[in-house]
């Protein structure tokens, strides 16, 4: 039996201003075994960022705003109510997106494990990895598509691509090769508007955004890109050395400032934990 539950009403209401906008079917008004009216997956940005998908950016916290122990420590913060939130979120999105450091150590499925859905439903995995350093064939994200528990990856690269004979390609998924606007070993060594005007045009109209660190300070500090923030707050305490949220400084007159602010910020209890809307001020 799946660990993954519906999410009450009252839940989905309050997360539901805080995500793309469903373009329904105007033919039917049935309700899906999901709690989810029947929708197409046409996604409507709040924005006007025409060329670029909505964007949600989610990610775990201890009180310490830490999301892991200790670099390259997978640490799990999220309970079972928030759990089955995530997994509503990435219904609720085109593709999941994160980048090659998370998906190498944490080797998420990257897959929608909310009842009833299908595999149309499954969202899209995106891993931004510039320098192919994720070997994609023995890790779950893999398997799952190849079992059609989920969709294939896609890889943001600045590589070349090999042969046709790639794994990756022979089971659908594929690799978007994009200009190396920052030359460097980190992952976001590609500029994050090329992604996501990338994944646009691949019709990719809202993408959840869930780190790692690297990615989750730098799309902090990028608030016109960012439409939500959605934030789970574990009732936990990680201590010093872990793995910290905290964007790169920001100074104003030569003087320091707040990195970031939140606009529109609401919070709700699912079971122990506690999360945080809001939208990035910009």
């Amino acid at each position: 039996m799946s660990d993954i539950t519906q999410l009450s009403e009252h839940d989905r209401t309050f997360l539901d201003s805080y995500l793309p906008q469903d373009a329904c079917n105007a033919h039917t008004n049935e309700t899906s075994s999901s709690g989810l009216q029947q929708c197409h997956r046409v996604r409507a940005s709040a924005t006007e960022k025409h060329d670029l998908p909505f964007v949600t950016l989610t990610y775990a916290s201890s009180l310490d705003s830490m999301i892991a122990l200790a670099p390259g420590a997978r640490t799990t913060l999220s309970g079972p109510e928030t759990k089955s939130m995530t997994h509503y979120l990435r219904l609720r999105h085109d593709a999941i997106l994160i980048g090659a450091g998370t998906a190498a150590i944490d080797d998420p499925g990257l897959n929608c494990r909310y009842p009833k859905v299908s595999l149309h439903d499954q969202p899209r995995p995106v891993i931004v990895d510039p320098n192919r350093r994720w070997k994609g064939e023995s890790k779950k994200a893999f398997r799952l598509a190849a079992e059609s528990q989920g969709k294939a990856p896609w890889i943001v690269t600045r590589a070349s691509v090999a042969s046709s004979l790639d794994p990756l390609l022979q089971i659908g998924g594929d690799y978007l090769i994009l200009e190396d606007d920052h030359p460097s070993s980190s992952d976001t060594a590609i500029s994050w508007v090329s992604i996501l005007r990338a994944l646009k045009h691949r019709g990719i109209d809202s993408v959840m955004i869930e780190g790692g660190a690297t990615v989750i300070n730098t799309l902090l500090s990028l608030p016109d890109l960012v439409d939500s923030l959605i934030i789970t707050i574990a009732p936990t305490f990680l201590g010093q050395g872990g793995v910290a949220v905290s964007p790169t400084p920001k100074t104003k007159n030569g003087q320091r400032i707040n990195s970031a602010w939140l606009d529109k910020a609401s919070w709700r209890q699912f079971g122990n934990d506690v999360v945080l809307c809001g939208r990035l001020r910009r």
